[in-house]
């Protein structure tokens, strides 16, 4: 599993610094916090975090270019940016139809049983997959599964790690430059 992942880093490494690519300022400065190596080496923490962030954003149905938008978030959080982008493909072409037909539910149940209301989007509806669909119970459902799918995340990453220690580290944090005593 060790090696398939590495292999996946120097593949996704190589790409990203192509000699077509990397002497052009606007891709060097759009890459330049990807290329921080603690971004890609796997720790129990770093990939905790960083599959959070990309269960949170695979349940993002509607948005297009999630693994781009889980990538920031992981650089900006500086978590483990393969795992963000690996998440993202929970929802694909064949799992986002069930996936949406899910969290309308979920949305529907939320509105009914816990009385939530949002003023002038009640009446918004269209239809997904030959069902009728309230606006509110769908971005309801979609924020809602996103938060507990990464919620999830967490502690079943700290419970693989705790049974396979050796594939999932603790790594120790490195200091950053600016803090090193001399």
């Amino acid at each position: 599993m060790k090696e398939k992942y590495l292999s996946l880093v120097r593949k996704s490494y190589r790409m990203l610094k192509h000699r077509r690519l990397r002497d052009r300022p606007w891709w060097r400065a759009m890459t330049k916090p990807l290329f921080d190596r603690a971004l890609w080496i796997p720790c129990r923490d770093t990939v905790a975090a960083g599959l959070a962030i990309g269960c949170f954003f695979s349940m993002l149905v509607v948005l297009p270019l999630q693994s781009l938008f889980a990538s920031v978030v992981a650089m900006r959080f500086r978590v483990n940016v393969p795992f963000a982008i690996l998440a993202c493909f929970i929802s694909n072409i064949f799992t986002s139809p069930p996936i949406g037909l899910v969290q309308v539910a979920m949305g529907d149940w939320m509105r009914k049983n816990l009385g939530i209301k949002v003023p002038g989007f009640e009446g918004l509806q269209f239809n997904f997959l030959g069902v009728d669909v309230n606006v509110v119970s769908f971005f309801l459902g979609m924020i809602v599964s996103g938060v507990l799918l990464a919620l999830l995340a967490f502690p079943v990453v700290h419970l693989f790690s705790v049974i396979m220690p050796h594939h999932l580290p603790v790594l120790k944090r490195r200091p950053k430059p600016a803090e090193k005593i001399n």
